[in-house]
């Protein structure tokens, strides 16, 4: 899930809204970006994850699982 905010376009037309509705709209940003999702999905963009967790030895997410499934299949 990507909770990152839309980066700003300068090829888009600027739309003036009211002061008051501008100042709403930055506030409800900001305490959205203080969240503690975003604030964790801000630290996973700054980690590289681990290459391991993607390709893991026994070639499947779910080591126990994946063996469950080749034996139903051979039956």
């Amino acid at each position: 899930m990507d909770l990152s905010f839309p980066r700003f376009d300068r090829d888009v037309e600027l739309t003036v809204l009211p002061g008051d509705l501008a100042v709403l709209i930055v506030g409800i940003a900001a305490r959205q970006a203080a969240s503690p999702t975003a604030v964790v999905q801000a630290a996973f963009a700054r980690e590289q994850p681990d290459p391991k967790l993607f390709a893991p030895l026994h070639g499947a997410f779910n080591g126990p699982m994946a063996t469950a499934l080749m034996r139903w299949k051979e039956q």
